[in-house]
């Protein structure tokens, strides 16, 4: 994942100041937002994000995906 270093907030100033991440992921679309130097959280405009118009199945297939490329090695010596 790309981060655009206009889109980062602290931990601290999202909760200091959580209508300046909100602006934030209105103008961006989303904020990360970085937890001992490190992203964390994502805050996301829902209005502006895509994966939310998925139907259930869309969303399935890509876990579905997700889980067969990472565990592949795996299920083909389960084939076996």
């Amino acid at each position: 994942m790309l981060i655009n270093t206009n889109q980062i907030l602290t931990m601290t100033e999202a909760n200091q100041n959580f209508s300046r991440a909100a602006r934030l992921a209105e103008t961006n679309g989303s904020a990360v937002i970085f937890k001992n130097n490190r992203p964390k959280y994502i805050l996301v405009d829902v209005a502006q994000n895509p994966v939310f118009e998925l139907t259930e199945n869309e969303k399935i297939d890509i876990v579905a995906k997700r889980v067969l490329e990472k565990y592949r090695s795996a299920f083909e010596e389960l084939a076996k």
